[in-house]
């Protein structure tokens, strides 16, 4: 009864993945966001299974094994930031042709795969709260079966919702000739998390 909406409270809350969803719902479609949507949980499962056993712990002591992959990452997605902020590149949307990008699905499997793992605070954040839902007493497989199903469930409905948000206001700008606009503001959601990555 605790589990559930705790997670479900932070998996909704603006995060990395969460405004990496709503940047490509403008650009991509919901449909082909869910291929970053599967990566990403791909990560977040990895994550919480590894925070029980507690490689995260040694993850966190030495946060240099987190700086090639975030700094990687982070610069491929500020890439991509300023090639929308250009109206150029593979996300970019015309004004003539203004329908969702192609997008090779491993590029965005890639994407939210790297940014789930990349980010410090994620580890930080299942360190701190996924520990305390697991019975010492009972066999820790079925538990960790169950508990990473929810987590992963919260997290895809969550992400659903920011995709779907996304695609809806890349719509009504597209509807009042706002391309330009459209694509700003995508790129600046995508710098954005580029920047997170950076710093978290």
């Amino acid at each position: 009864m605790v589990f559930i909406p705790t997670f479900f409270f932070v998996s909704v809350t603006p995060g990395m993945c969460m405004t990496l969803a709503l940047s490509l719902g403008m650009t991509v479609g919901v449909r082909r966001t869910l291929w970053m949507m599967l990566g990403e949980l791909v990560g977040v499962g990895l994550v919480a299974c590894l925070a029980v056993l507690g490689v995260a712990a040694i993850m966190l002591q030495y946060p240099t094994l987190f700086q090639l992959l975030k700094y990687g990452g982070g610069l491929y997605l500020a890439w991509l930031g300023i090639q929308l902020w250009r109206s150029r590149g593979k996300l970019a949307l015309s004004p003539v042709d203004a329908g969702p990008r192609h997008i090779p699905a491993r590029t965005l499997v890639s994407q939210g795969f790297i940014t789930a793992i990349a980010n410090p605070k994620g580890w930080a954040f299942f360190i701190a709260l996924l520990p305390p839902f697991i019975d010492n007493q009972a066999p820790l497989p079925g538990q960790l079966l169950i508990l990473v199903s929810i987590i992963l469930s919260l997290e895809f409905i969550c992400m659903l919702l920011y995709a779907s948000g996304g695609r809806t206001l890349s719509r009504v700008l597209q509807q009042k000739g706002k391309v330009q606009l459209l694509n700003r503001i995508a790129g600046s959601l995508m710098l954005g998390v580029a920047l997170w990555l950076a710093i978290g």
